[in-house]
């Protein structure tokens, strides 16, 4: 395991691909994974604001994300309880309308199986936004879609939107994300956290998954 992070945080596969942004930024891979952790978050990739903190969802995505989840800071970046691998461990720069661009593939090709070894055991995944879910569901479909069918993959798999605040409107057009689902993926994460019981009549985990 320390020899993979040490790797993660030593990689410079995409410096001249990131030198060639709008913010021109060398790589800064955010590592932030143990093997004994209980959850695990698979998002995009870092943005910005994380980029210079170094710490994962670090932004107002990450405040909406701990809101979804139940659970305060001190948690969420106690790396015992929750493991961050997102697609690109480093922030992917700005094109030149400043919007974001997607996470480079070299960075799951090279480092996704080994991430997923070594996370192999933990009993909780959440799986954050399109890129994720392309890889881990192991299937095509929206991301809504996806999160639709959230009962498929509970108790050890959630499928979520992406936290950002450009999602508030997907939020408002669909009301049962925080009516059915976030109940049931508080309560699992709670339990996984010692903090409750597990929820009861969700379908067990079929999906290859992570």
């Amino acid at each position: 395991m320390k020899e993979l992070q040490r790797d993660i945080a030593a990689c410079r596969l995409c410096a001249d691909r990131f030198a060639k942004t709008e913010t021109a930024h060398t790589p800064r891979p955010v590592v932030w994974f143990q093997s004994d952790a209980r959850i695990r978050i698979i998002g995009q990739a870092p943005g910005l604001r994380v980029h210079r903190s170094g710490k994962p969802f670090d932004d107002p995505s990450g405040d909406r994300l701990r809101d979804w989840m139940g659970v305060e800071r001190s948690i969420f970046y106690d790396q015992t309880h929750i493991a961050i691998t997102p697609m690109a461990f480093c922030f992917p720069g700005y094109n030149a309308a400043g919007s974001d661009l997607p996470p480079p593939k070299i960075c799951a090709t090279t480092w996704a199986d080994r991430v997923d070894r070594a996370l192999a055991q933990t009993p909780l995944t959440l799986i954050i936004g399109g890129h994720a879910q392309a890889r881990h569901l192991d299937r095509k479909q929206s991301v809504t879609d996806a999160v639709k069918a959230w009962r498929d993959h509970a108790p050890r798999l959630f499928p979520l939107p992406h936290p950002s605040w450009r999602n508030t409107g997907w939020l408002k057009k669909n009301p049962w994300f925080e009516t059915d689902l976030l109940p049931t993926l508080r309560a699992r994460i709670a339990e996984e956290l010692g903090q409750g019981p597990a929820p009861k009549n969700e379908r067990p985990q079929t999906d290859k998954g992570t």
